[in-house]
C-alpha cells in the first residue's frame, strides 16, 4: 500500500484503519530513524483529524473548538510506544458539546491501547494551569495544531510564547531546580550501565528543557552536535520500543544486545558508547546554557542598580589576569584580547590550567576558538606544557568541567589521540560508576588530594590519568597500558628515567591492592615479589598513592579501612625492604667558572651580585625549523653568607611577580687565594614572569640590597598587593604538609614541605625557618604542576643536626605558619 493508501485509511473514524496503517509502518523496515517517527506523527495526526470532524458532526472550518498536539507529539517525535498528548481547546460557549465530543476522541485511543495524556481547557484555563504547573507549560510550548479553529490554536500559542517570555526570570529557575532533581534521583546518563534515556542528566527531557531556554530568548545552547545528540537517544528509544514491546525508556542490561542489533550495531558497547556521547553532549550543552541563564539573570538584576550609580553610563566588563593570553570576565575564563592561539600552541593547556586553578569554567567561545585556531603541540611537548597539564591535573574537582569543556570541542583527543580509544568506553563491572575516561579523570581528581604525601606529585596526576589508558586494546589493560603510557610520556616531554616509573605505575597498579588483599603478608616471598616489581622507594611511595586514589576513583565498595590498612602494611614491608642504606645528602657539584666568580665579586663588594640567563630547550618548530624554544630564565645570586638571606631573595622574587620553578642554596668556600676563610652563599633558580615580561636585572638587585638591609617592606607590598588583587580561591587545595625526614642526612636536619604553590610561599617559608633560629644548609625546592615540593638542610648555629625534638618543633611550626590564612 502507497503512502496515500495508508492515510486514506487511517482517516477514517474508525480504529481499524489507523491500527493496520501503523502496524505496517512499525514494521516494514523501510523507513527508520526520523522518517519513521515524521511519518507516524502524520499518520496519527490524519487520523485524529478525522476522528475530529466526525465527532464534531461538523466541516472542518468548524470555530470554538480546536484539537491539539503537545509535548513530544506537539514536536512530531512519536516513538513506536509513545503516548499521545492531546489538548481538546475551547471557547466556553458550549462546554456539553465539548464534553462529548471528547468522549469520541479519547474512546478510540484508548480502543488501541495507546496510552492517552489528554485535557480540555479554555484559552483562559490552559494559561492558568501552566502558569501553576511547570511541566504544563513546558508542554504547551510545543503546541501544534491538528485539527479545528486554526485562529484558537494560533491564539493559544502566541499567548503561552508571551507568557514564557514575560515570566522567564521566574520560571528558568525552577526548570533548573526540577533538571537538577531529576539528574540527582536519575543519575548521570553518560555513566549509567542501565539509564534511563528520557530522564537521566543528558537525556531528552534536559534536551527539552533547552528548547525551553532558547523560546525564552534569555539565552541558547550549543548548537554542534545538538541535534545529532536528541536524534540519536530517539533511535535508540525508538528500537527500545520495538525490540521490547513496551513504553519503556530504561536501557536495561538484558535489552541492550537486541536494541544494538535492531540499529544494526555490532554490540552493546557500541550501543552504549553512542548513547554516551549523545548524553555528554546533551550535558555539556546543559551546563553552557545554565552557566549563560544566570549570568543574564544576574545581570539584569544588577542593571538597574548600576544605571542609577553611573547615571545611565554602559559598564565596561571588568577582565582580570590569571595567565599569560588568559584572563577572568564576567565568571568565565577567556582569552585576552592580545592572545594569539596559532602561534602559542600551549594556550590550550596554560587556560585550561588557569581555569581550573581559578575555580572558574572556561568560556565555550574560547574554548572554539582555541580548537580552531591553535596550532599542535610540537613533540615532545615543551617543559611548559607539561607543567600546565600537571596543573590541570592537580586542580581537584574543577578540573572535570575544564576537562569536559576542551573534550566537548575534540582538544583533549588532538592533544593525547590514545584518549579516543577509552572515551566514553563503558565499563561492564557493578563496582564501577564510570565510564573509563571519567575514571581516569576522577583519579586524577582523588590523587590531587594526595599530592602532600609523594616526592614527585607530576609523575603521580600523570600516572592517575593514564592507570587505565590500556582498557581501550586488546587483552590484559595493564600490559597495554604500560607500553601506551612510556609512549605518551616521552611524547609529553618526560625524560626516559620519569617516562619508566609511569609504564611500571600504569603495569602495577593493581598490584598493591591485589597482593594485600589477596596473599600472605607474611610470606618473604610475598614482599620480595612486589619489591623486585615495584624496584624503588619512590615508585612505591607512588604506586601506594595511586592505588588509593584508583580505589576511590571506583567506587564506594572498591576502598575501606580495612583495604587501606591492609595496603599500607604490605607498603610498610616492602619499604623497609627496599630501604638497605639510605642515601645521605647529595654532595655539592663543582662551581662553574660563572657561579665562582660572581660568589668572588660579592665577596669583595659585600653586597649581592646577580645573572640573568635565558635558558632554552630544543623544540623543533614549522616556524623556527629546530630553533631552541624559552624553557625559562635561570637567576644566579652570590651574596655573602649572612642571616635571612632565603626570605628576602623569595620575598623580592614575589613582589616582582616571579613564578620560582626550580631553586637551589648552598654555600661555596671561596678560593684560598681570595680569602683563606670566606664563604658565600649561592642561589640558582630557575623563575618565569607570571605574566608579561621579566624585570630587569638591575632593578632586581636593588630591590635585594634594600631587603637585606631591612629597608624594604617586602611582607607589605605582598599584603598591598594581595588586598588590591586578591587571588580568586577557587580551588580547595589538600593542607599543607611539612615532615623530617629521618635519617635523610648525617650532617644535616631535613625538612621536606609540600604545598600548593603560591605567590610568597618560599618567603613564608625563609621567615619562619629564620624566626626558629635554624640556619639553611643547603635547600632543593621544585614546582611540579600546582605543587611545591621542597627539601631544607638546616643545622644548629653550630653547624649540627638539630636534635629530634627541636627538629619536630621546627616542622610543626612551620607547617601551622603554611596553614594560616
Amino acid at each position: 500500500m502507497t503512502g496515500t493508501d495508508e492515510r486514506t485509511s487511517a482517516e477514517s473514524p474508525g480504529p481499524g484503519g489507523y491500527a493496520a496503517a501503523r502496524l505496517r509502518l512499525l514494521t516494514e523496515g523501510a523507513r527508520t530513524g526520523p522518517p519513521r517517527r515524521a511519518a507516524l506523527a502524520e499518520l496519527t495526526d490524519d487520523w485524529l483529524a478525522g476522528l475530529f470532524t466526525a465527532g464534531a458532526g461538523r466541516p472542518r472550518g468548524i470555530s470554538g473548538i480546536s484539537l491539539v498536539a503537545v509535548g513530544g507529539y506537539g514536536r512530531g517525535e512519536l516513538s513506536p510506544r509513545s503516548d499521545l498528548d492531546l489538548l481538546l481547546l475551547h471557547d466556553g460557549s458550549d462546554p456539553t458539546a465539548v464534553a462529548a465530543l471528547a468522549d469520541r476522541l479519547w474512546y478510540p485511543v484508548w480502543d488501541l491501547g495507546l496510552d492517552l495524556d489528554h485535557s480540555v481547557r479554555t484559552l483562559a484555563e490552559a494559561r492558568r494551569t501552566a502558569g501553576e504547573d511547570l511541566k504544563v507549560q513546558l508542554g504547551l510550548l510545543d503546541a501544534r495544531h491538528l485539527a479545528g479553529d486554526l485562529g484558537l490554536t494560533a491564539g493559544l500559542r502566541t499567548a503561552v510564547l508571551a507568557d514564557w517570555r514575560n515570566q522567564a526570570p521566574k520560571r528558568l529557575p525552577e526548570l533548573k531546580e526540577l533538571c537538577d532533581g531529576r539528574a540527582e534521583r536519575q543519575g548521570e546518563l553518560r555513566f549509567l550501565l542501565e539509564p534511563d534515556l528520557k530522564e537521566a542528566r543528558g537525556g531528552l527531557r534536559d534536551a527539552t528543557a533547552l528548547r525551553a531556554v532558547a523560546a525564552s530568548w534569555l539565552a541558547d545552547a550549543p548548537r554542534e552536535g545538538l541535534a545529532e545528540a536528541r536524534r540519536t537517544l530517539l533511535d535508540v528509544r525508538d528500537a527500545l520500543h520495538l525490540s521490547t514491546g513496551r513504553a519503556t525508556d530504561r536501557l536495561a542490561l538484558q535489552e541492550q544486545d537486541q536494541v544494538a542489533a535492531e540499529l544494526g550495531l555490532l554490540d552493546a558497547d557500541v550501543l552504549l558508547r553512542q548513547v554516551y556521547e549523545a548524553a555528554g553532549v546533551i550535558s555539556y550543552a546543559a551546563d553552557v546554557t545554565w552557566r549563560e541563564v544566570g549570568r543574564v539573570l544576574r545581570s539584569r538584576a544588577v542593571r538597574p542598580r548600576l544605571r542609577a550609580m553611573l547615571g545611565g553610563g554602559k559598564q565596561v566588563a571588568e577582565r582580570s589576569p590569571l595567565a599569560e593570553g588568559v584572563v577572568e570576565q564576567d565568571g568565565e575564563v577567556v582569552l585576552a584580547r592580545a592572545a594569539r592561539p596559532e602561534r602559542d600552541p600551549v594556550l590550550p593547556l596554560r587556560a585550561a590550567a588557569a581555569a581550573a586553578q581559578a575555580g572558574l569554567p572556561l568560556s565555550p567561545y574560547a574554548v572554539r576558538r582555541l580548537a580552531a585556531t591553535a596550532r599542535p603541540l610540537p613533540t615532545p611537548w615543551p617543559a611548559e606544557a607539561r607543567e600546565e597539564l600537571v596543573t590541570l591535573l592537580g586542580s581537584g574537582r574543577p578540573t572535570v568541567e575544564v576537562w569536559e569543556a576542551l573534550e566537548a570541542e575534540g582538544l583533549i583527543s588532538r592533544l593525547l589521540p590514545d584518549w579516543e580509544r577509552v572515551r566514553c568506553r563503558p565499563q561492564r563491572n557493578a563496582v564501577h560508576i564510570w565510564t573509563v575516561d571519567r575514571h581516569l579523570i576522577e583519579t586524577a581528581v582523588r590523587a590531587a588530594a594526595l599530592t602532600r604525601h609523594v616526592h614527585r606529585p607530576d609523575l603521580l596526576l600523570v600516572g592517575a590519568l593514564l592507570h587505565d589508558i590500556g582498557k581501550g586494546w586488546p587483552g590484559d589493560h595493564s600490559v597495554a597500558g604500560e607500553i601506551i603510557a612510556k609512549d605518551v610520556a616521552t611524547r609529553i616531554g618526560f625524560d626516559a628515567e620519569d617516562a619508566a616509573v609511569l609504564a611500571t605505575l600504569v603495569r602495577h597498579h593493581l598490584l598493591l591492592i591485589d597482593t594485600a588483599t589477596r596473599r600472605d603478608l607474611d610470606d618473604p616471598a610475598t614482599v620480595r615479589s612486589v619489591a623486585d616489581a615495584v624496584g624503588t622507594q619512590g615508585t612505591l611511595e607512588l604506586l601506594h598513592a595511586l592505588t588509593e586514589a584508583d580505589a576511590l576513583a571506583t567506587g564506594p565498595a572498591a576502598w575501606s579501612s580495612w583495604r587501606g590498612s591492609l595496603v599500607a602494611d604490605l607498603v610498610r614491608r616492602v619499604g623497609a625492604l627496599l630501604a638497605g642504606d639510605l642515601p645521605d645528602e647529595p654532595a655539592p657539584t663543582a662551581p662553574t667558572a660563572e657561579q665562582e666568580r660572581l660568589a668572588i665579586e660579592a665577596f669583595r663588594t659585600g653586597g649581592p651580585v646577580l645573572a640573568l640567563r635565558a635558558r632554552s630547550e630544543p623544540v623543533p618548530t614549522e616556524e623556527t625549523h629546530g630553533a631552541p624554544e624559552p624553557l625559562g630564565v635561570e637567576l644566579l645570586i652570590a651574596v655573602p653568607d649572612q642571616s635571612a638571606v632565603l626570605p628576602a631573595v623569595a620575598g623580592v622574587l614575589a613582589v616582582h611577580r616571579l613564578t620560582v620553578r626550580t631553586a637551589e642554596l648552598r654555600t661555596l668556600r671561596l678560593p684560598q687565594d681570595v680569602h683563606g676563610d670566606g664563604s658565600v652563599l649561592l642561589l640558582d633558580w630557575r623563575v618565569a614572569a607570571e605574566y608579561g615580561s621579566l624585570p630587569e636585572a638591575a632593578r632586581l638587585r636593588a630591590d635585594l640590597v634594600r631587603a637585606l638591609d631591612g629597608s624594604l617592606d617586602i611582607g607589605g607590598r605582598l599584603a598591598e598587593r594581595d588586598a588590591a588583587y586578591p587571588r580568586r580561591r577557587g580551588l580547595l587545595a589538600p593542607p599543607p604538609r611539612v615532615t623530617v625526614a629521618p635519617a635523610a642526612s648525617h650532617h644535616a636536619t631535613v625538612i621536606e614541605v609540600r604545598a600548593q604553590d603560591a605567590p610568597g610561599l618560599l618567603h613564608r617559608i625563609g621567615m619562619a625557618l629564620e624566626k626558629a633560629g635554624v640556619r639553611v644548609r643547603s635547600m632543593h625546592v621544585s614546582t611540579l604542576g600546582a605543587n611545591a615540593v621542597d627539601a631544607f638542610y638546616v643545622t644548629t648555629g653550630a653547624g649540627e643536626p638539630l636534635p629530634e625534638q627541636d627538629a619536630g618543633s621546627v616542622a610543626r611550626a612551620l607547617e601551622e605558619t603554611l596553614r594560616a590564612p
